[in-house]
């Protein structure tokens, strides 16, 4: 049993392959928590997914992908918010358009080369077993500077979050806020990419958070459990891929989805309800004493 523990960890993919992706897990934690409460898990989805035109073009003239779709899903997370308050169309349908539009263009991009068809798949599902040390580096920074970012406006990212009319005429700058957290999850879906890829990144940022949800009641033992999640999923499916030869980020997916099914079924919040309904129900014996 332990040489299944330590045997993967022998190998110099594997090493990097973990870093990356439990720097991008604790990104996502971070960020999820209050991607989850806001209501804003459609937005991650629709950054990754548009980020691909950014890395189309990367990808076409040689250059890193993943700083393609940093530069790209920067100005497009901040121009959903702008085209929404500016033109007064739903926040919704300003990512739905950017959605579809954004992983057209991309595809159509992509497939100008010529041989597209392997690196698209590496692209959409993610290839951290590839991971290079600079790509260690490159997502250790974003990782590092979102977590930094929180933990420095934290009180007003929760103030803003719960209600964000009071803390307005508390004085705190809300719309600077607004523009900031679809800012941060745009960097925190690119760090993501290289572990789960384009078409799963919304697993890694939301699911986890999901479950923390059904684990803790206050926030930042929400955001703590969370990262726990998060990270649980990684190396689990890191471990899974590896002795199973399955393909690395659906695996991490399957896990963080199947322990979210656990949670719900055995959340302690789910029990404590159930329990508080039970006692409150009238015992026989006083409904027919009453009678």
């Amino acid at each position: 049993m332990l040489d299944l523990i330590i045997e993967p960890m022998q190998y110099g993919f594997m090493q990097r392959a973990l870093l990356v992706s439990a720097l991008a897990a604790t990104a996502c934690g971070v960020v999820g928590t209050f991607v989850v409460l806001r209501g804003m898990a459609f937005l991650g989805d629709a950054i990754a997914h548009s980020a691909l035109t950014g890395m189309a073009v990367a990808f076409l003239f040689g250059a890193n992908i993943f700083l393609g779709a940093l530069i790209w899903a920067v100005p497009a997370s901040l121009g959903i918010s702008l085209v929404s308050r500016r033109a007064g169309i739903r926040l919704d349908a300003v990512i739905g358009v950017l959605f579809a539009g954004g992983f057209a263009v991309g595809v159509i991009l992509i497939n100008a080369s010529e041989n597209y068809a392997g690196d698209l798949l590496s692209i959409l599902f993610g290839n951290v077993l590839g991971a290079s040390w600079t790509d260690v580096l490159s997502v250790g920074l974003l990782a590092g500077g979102v977590v930094l970012v929180v933990w420095l406006l934290y009180k007003e990212l929760v103030f803003t979050t719960y209600d964000s009319a009071v803390a307005e005429a508390s004085g705190l700058p809300v719309r600077f806020l607004e523009y900031l957290l679809p800012l941060l999850v745009a960097l925190t879906t690119v760090a993501a990419l290289k572990t789960v890829g384009n078409v799963m990144v919304m697993s890694l940022l939301v699911v986890p958070a999901v479950t923390g949800s059904l684990l803790a009641r206050r926030l930042a033992s929400m955001m703590f459990a969370t990262v726990g999640v998060a990270l649980a999923a990684i190396v689990i499916g890191l471990y899974l891929s590896f002795h199973l030869d399955l393909p690395t980020g659906p695996a991490i997916v399957v896990v963080s989805v199947a322990m979210l099914l656990i949670t719900v079924v055995a959340s302690p919040r789910r029990w404590a309800l159930f329990s508080r309904l039970r006692h409150r129900q009238p015992q026989p014996e006083t409904v027919a004493a009453g009678d």
